[in-house]
C-alpha cells in the first residue's frame, strides 16, 4: 500500500498545545503574529538553515525563500497538494482494497477522511515547487522555530538533490504497467522508503534543535530523543480526526516521522553524519524493512522477488483493479490490528516478501472485489502463525462466514499445500500454506485457484 500525503506530527512543541488545530474551528479573533514578530522569524530563519546545515553537513546553496501564510492559504495548498498527489490518489484507489483487508471500515470514507486530516494538521511547511519555506501567521514564533528546523532541512535537501526529482526517481506507480514483473512489485515501497528517509533527517534536526540549548544532541542523548518523538506523535494523536482514525492510517501517516527518526538516528550511530544524510539521498533504502530494521539496509539486504502468476492468462476474465506491495511495514499493522502490537513486533521481523492483486469480474461493476494476497516468511513455523492470524480475522471480516469441514474440500488440497476453506458473502475465501508461503485467495472460484497454486508452487490440485 502507498503512503497517504504528508502530515506534520509538529504541531506540539511547546508545554501548551497550540489552540484551535481544526481549520473548522478558527474563530474570527484568532491570534495574529504582528510584525514586528514577524520580521524577526523572517530574521531566524537564516539562523536554523546555518543550524540544519551544521547539523547535516548539508550545504546552504543559496537563500531560501520565505513567506508568511494565512490559514487559509495553508489549508488550499494541502488540499490542493492531496488532490495532486500521486501517493494520494493511489491511497484513494485502494479504498477498496484496504477495506477488503480489513485495515479501514467498509462505511469508511477515505477522501473525506484526507481532506479533514489536513484541515486538522495544518502546520509550516516548504514547498520544493517555488523553493519556499511558508511561515504562519496565527502560531507565535517559539512555537514556530522548531518546525522551521524540520522544514529547512527539507531546503537543504532539496538545494543539494531535488527532493521532486529525487522522489520522481521512486515513481513506481504500477498502475501504469500493463504487465509488471516480480521485480516491479518487489519496488513498489521505494516512495515510502525514502519519504522516511526524509522525514526521519528532518527529525533528527528538529530534535537537535530542542536541545541545542541544553548542549546535548540526538546522538549523546538516546533517551530524550525517544521521550520527545513519544510528545510529537501524541501529540498528533490528540487531535480529533488523527484520535478516531482506524489503526492502518494512524500508524501509515506517522510512519515516515517514527520510523524514519530511528532509521536515521542508527545510521548517525552506526557510521556518523556524512552516511545518515548526505549518503542516505545517495544511496536510499527501498523498503519498509530496511526502514525499520536498519541493519537489514547496512548488510545491503535484498530479498529475491516473488513470483508473480501469468495473470493476463488466469485473469483473463477479469478486469485488474490494483496491485501492489504488501510489505514488513503494512504486515506489522495488519498482525497489530487483529492481534495485538506485541503479536505484531513478535512476528513481523520474520517477513521475507509479499503482494496483493486486486480485480473484478469484466464488465460487472457491483461485485465484490477479489483478492489474491501471496506472502512468504522466514520458516515454515512463522507462516503459519500468520496464516493462522489472518484465518482468525476472517470473521472480523465478513458477516456471514462458514468454514468448510475438512472432509469436504479434501478434493481441492494441493497435495503439500495446508489448505483451510471458508464460504463468505462475497465468495470463497482460501488460505494456502506451503512451507514457508502463504496464499490467500477471497472471491475468486476454485478453477481459477487451483491455476494460481499451481503455477506459484509447481503442485497440481487433486
Amino acid at each position: 500500500t502507498k503512503q497517504a500525503p504528508e502530515v506534520s506530527p509538529l504541531q506540539k512543541q511547546s508545554d501548551e498545545p497550540s489552540k484551535n488545530n481544526n481549520a473548522n474551528n478558527v474563530s474570527q479573533t484568532e491570534h495574529k503574529i504582528s510584525a514586528q514578530e514577524a520580521q524577526q522569524l523572517f530574521h531566524d530563519v537564516d539562523e536554523i538553515v546555518a543550524f540544519a546545515s551544521k547539523d547535516t553537513g548539508l550545504p546552504v546553496k543559496g537563500e531560501v525563500k520565505r513567506r508568511l501564510t494565512s490559514r487559509e492559504e495553508v489549508v488550499a495548498y494541502l488540499e490542493n497538494n492531496m488532490r495532486e498527489d500521486k501517493d494520494a490518489q493511489r491511497l484513494q484507489r485502494s479504498e477498496l482494497v484496504l477495506k477488503k483487508f480489513g485495515l479501514i471500515p467498509r462505511d469508511f470514507n477515505l477522501g473525506k477522511f484526507l481532506v479533514a486530516l489536513l484541515r486538522e494538521q495544518v502546520a509550516g511547511y516548504y514547498d520544493p515547487k517555488t523553493k519556499t519555506v511558508n511561515l504562519l501567521d496565527w502560531l507565535d514564533a517559539d512555537q514556530q522555530r522548531p518546525v522551521l528546523a524540520h522544514e529547512l532541512t527539507h531546503a537543504l535537501q532539496d538545494q543539494s538533490f531535488n527532493l521532486k526529482d529525487w522522489m520522481k526517481e521512486a515513481d513506481t506507480d504500477l498502475e501504469n504497467k500493463t504487465d509488471p514483473t516480480p521485480e516491479d512489485v518487489a519496488d513498489d515501497e521505494i516512495d515510502e522508503a525514502r519519504q522516511a528517509v526524509v522525514e526521519g533527517q528532518a527529525m533528527v534536526v528538529l530534535i537537535d534543535y530542542i536541545l541545542a540549548p541544553l548542549h546535548q544532541s540526538l546522538i549523546d542523548s538516546p533517551e530524550i530523543m525517544q521521550t520527545l518523538k513519544q510528545q510529537m506523535l501524541s501529540g498528533t494523536a490528540d487531535t480529533p480526526e488523527f484520535r478516531d482514525a482506524p489503526i492502518f492510517l494512524k500508524d501509515e501517516l506517522t510512519f515516515a516521522y517514527g520510523y524514519g527518526l530511528d532509521f536515521v538516528a542508527e545510521l548517525l550511530r552506526q557510521r556518523g553524519k556524512e552516511k545518515a544524510f548526505a549518503g542516505l539521498l545517495k544511496d536510499p533504502p527501498r523498503t519498509t524493512r530496511q526502514i525499520m530494521e536498519p541493519a537489514t539496509y547496512l548488510s545491503g539486504e535484498r530479498l529475491p522477488a516473488l513470483p508473480l502468476p501469468n495473470f493476463k492468462q488466469i485473469f483473463g476474465d477479469y478486469e485488474r483493479f490494483d496491485i501492489g506491495a504488501m510489505g514488513e511495514f503494512d504486515v506489522s499493522i495488519l498482525i497489530e490490528q487483529y492481534a495485538g502490537r506485541k503479536a505484531a513486533s513478535d512476528l513481523y521481523p520474520q517477513w521475507r516478501g509479499g503482494y496483493y492483486y486486486a480485480a473484478k469480474p469484466k464488465g460487472k461493476r457491483d461485485v465484490p472485489l477479489g483478492l489474491l494476497y501471496l506472502s512468504r516468511w522466514s520458516n515454515a513455523a512463522s507462516a503459519s502463525k500468520f496464516a493462522a492470524i489472518y484465518a482468525k480475522a476472517l470473521t472480523q471480516r465478513y458477516q456471514k462466514i462458514s468454514e468448510i469441514a475438512q472432509a469436504d474440500k479434501s478434493s481441492a488440497d494441493f497435495g503439500a499445500l495446508t489448505l483451510r476453506t471458508w464460504t463468505t458473502e462475497a465468495g470463497p475465501v482460501v488460505i494456502d500454506v506451503e512451507g514457508q508461503n502463504v496464499l490467500v485467495t477471497e472471491g475468486f472460484d476454485t478453477a481459477l485457484r487451483k491455476q494460481v497454486g499451481q503455477q506459484l508452487f509447481g503442485v497440481t490440485a487433486k
